[in-house]
């Protein structure tokens, strides 16, 4: 059985506002509810974990009715980090059926499920895949202040979301982990045991939506549909 794991359990700080970003309304919907159906409707994700904050049940059942949500089998709240929110939607999967596990952010809502399915299929072929971007914008190295040297960009990726395991290949980086702020994502974790990470190339649409510039791209990305 393949699940994901919908990291949603932000509180929303550098967004601002009295309520989370993942509850607004955008393109007709909630941002949240964007992003589930298209785990949803790929065919190769069997069940949906999703990870929250504690004082956010009452607003996804709200809005998991309105919007007739099937796939999420279980709802777990979120730690202090997001290693942690992520361990802790992990550890409610069943180990005896578990095959591939993929970690999303509740925020990325322009994933396609062509794009959740090739990363799925990856890691079915190798045990660990990233969806990932190009750079386009030229990157310096800095050391004391000072641009130490161009990093050559061809050889350069932003890592987007999902990123698929086997159970046991993320079971294993999990419990290794410190599970703390500089764990930024799941490869990151899986690297640090050794484990070599395949890519999929994804779009650079994907963004992750923290700030009120990002919501007013995304607002852009919706008008044009």
């Amino acid at each position: 059985m393949n699940t994901a794991i919908i990291v949603a359990a932000g509180s929303g700080t550098r967004f601002g506002g009295d309520k989370p970003k993942q509850f607004l309304e955008i393109g007709g919907k909630p941002l949240l509810i964007h992003t589930l159906e298209k785990f949803e409707n790929c065919p190769l994700i069997n069940e949906i974990v999703l990870v929250i904050g504690s004082d956010q049940l009452f607003s996804y059942r709200e809005i998991a009715t309105k919007h007739r949500v099937r796939k999420v089998a279980k709802i777990v709240y979120g730690g202090k980090t997001r290693a942690e929110s992520v361990f802790k939607g992990f550890g409610v999967i069943d180990s005896a059926t578990a095959e591939i596990v993929a970690v999303h952010d509740g925020a990325r809502p322009f994933v396609t499920t062509e794009e959740i399915a090739a990363t799925v299929r990856k890691a079915q072929e190798t045990g660990a895949a990233c969806l990932v971007a190009p750079v386009f914008d030229t990157v310096k190295e800095v050391r004391d202040g000072r641009i130490a040297q161009t990093i050559d960009r061809a050889n350069l990726r932003r890592a987007l979301t999902p990123q698929a395991f086997h159970y046991d290949i993320l079971r294993n980086a999990l419990l290794a982990s410190e599970l703390t702020e500089a764990a930024t994502d799941e490869c990151c974790l899986v690297e640090n045991i050794g484990f070599k990470i395949s890519i999929v190339e994804g779009s650079p649409k994907n963004i992750k939506i923290t700030t009120p510039e990002d919501w007013a791209i995304a607002e852009i990305y919706f008008q044009k549909g």
